[in-house]
């Protein structure tokens, strides 16, 4: 079954296969597993990690503590050892929370890069799929196998990707890092993130770089709860969303269906000036550095708002997903309970080459992506 989720598709089954599954097999990958998410990829606006009919999703590195979504399951079974990699999808941190929360990599790709065919629609003009895996260069692996056009997906861009692994010596690195970002962060993941910063030191530079004083967030925020709402137009008009689990996914989505039309025209104009300035801070630097979340992953019972977001203020979310940016997160220490922290690296447009090149290069003096949950019992 297909289920996005939700108990409301819990029984069907779709008789094609995604255009990522059907490269992978090309590629001689082997589908063994489909994996839990959080009911319609978090879209109607939950609140807490049992929002899956499924029930929450379980990190490896604890049992009482969530493995993050809206790609739970993803996270999970690369983290638990189960499989090598797996597909997720990110709107808004959707691939780089599981990631960061179960100690794994994440690649969020550039918008566009990989066809969206058979996957959920939530927001058409945000929605990306990309692997979860052990390491940057597993991810760029598979990516090479996933990226590409397809006429099915009429979103992308006929620019294929080969991941090249450059030893690490062989370049240096130019780092920024936005003027604030760990606002609002947990001690323990400022602490691991000034630790990276030492780190990157070692392969290149590090400096402060600002955006422009834009509303990022109420940007990316009202493109993305206009266009669920008109996704899942009919379940709200019929009242079908009654039939989710969380009680908040079942009224959240009749508030985003007030979004005025000037109002998401307006967001989707200022969308092309954040775009226009992010790409203007990036053009001389290799990544974007910041912490991936800005917490340890909540228990289970927690309220997970907060922690969905990788900064206080998330400008990197915002601003990394409205403007289709790549970025990959990977591991960088443990927090107080013991749980992951991570490390995030955003580039510009097509450049996932580069993000990956500087995560392998952090992860080649590092050891925390060969830690496992098992390693703690």
């Amino acid at each position: 079954p297909t289920t996005w989720g939700a108990a409301l598709f819990k029984d069907r089954v779709l008789g094609f296969d995604a255009t990522a599954v059907r490269k992978l097999e090309e590629a001689g990958a082997v589908l063994c597993a489909k994996l839990a998410m959080v009911e319609l990829a978090g879209g109607m606006g939950y609140r807490q990690p049992n929002a899956s009919f499924t029930g929450p999703g379980v990190n490896p590195w604890s049992r009482d503590a969530w493995s993050g979504g809206s790609s739970s399951g993803s996270g999970s079974a690369v983290s638990a050892g189960l499989v090598p990699f797996a597909i997720g999808s990110e709107t808004w941190g959707s691939i780089l929370s599981p990631a960061g929360n179960c100690g794994v990599t994440g690649l969020r790709p550039t918008y566009g890069r990989v066809s969206r065919h058979g996957a959920m629609a939530l927001c058409w003009t945000l929605d990306k799929l990309g692997p979860l895996a052990r390491t940057a260069d597993d991810c760029g692996l598979v990516l090479e196998a996933i990226a590409g056009c397809d006429p099915a997906d009429p979103t992308t861009v006929d620019r294929p990707f080969r991941h090249e692994p450059a030893p690490a010596a062989d370049r240096r690195f130019r780092f920024g890092v936005l003027a604030g970002v760990t606002d609002g962060c947990e001690p323990a993941v400022r602490e691991n993130f000034e630790g990276s910063l030492e780190v990157l030191r070692r392969v290149g530079t590090v400096e402060t770089v600002t955006l422009p004083d834009l509303p990022y967030d109420d940007i990316t925020r009202t493109i993305l709860g206009a266009e669920a709402a008109s996704a899942f137009e009919d379940l709200i008009e019929s009242g079908a969303i009654r039939g989710l689990t969380a009680p908040e996914d079942r009224y959240t989505p009749y508030a985003r269906d007030a979004i005025l039309a000037k109002d998401y025209v307006k967001a989707l104009r200022l969308r092309s000036v954040m775009a226009r300035e992010a790409d203007r801070v990036l053009a001389p630097l290799d990544a974007l550095v910041a912490p991936g979340r800005a917490a340890e992953a909540p228990p289970l019972t927690a309220e997970v708002r907060s922690a969905i977001r990788g900064t206080a203020r998330d400008v990197m979310g915002a601003v990394g997903n409205g403007a289709g940016l790549p970025a990959v997160a990977v591991p960088n220490g443990f927090g107080p309970r013991g749980l992951p922290t991570s490390l995030q690296f955003m580039g510009r447009a097509w450049e996932e080459g580069r993000v990956l090149a500087a995560a392998a290069a952090y992860q080649a003096r590092t050891d925390w992506h060969e830690r496992h949950a098992d390693d703690l019992e």
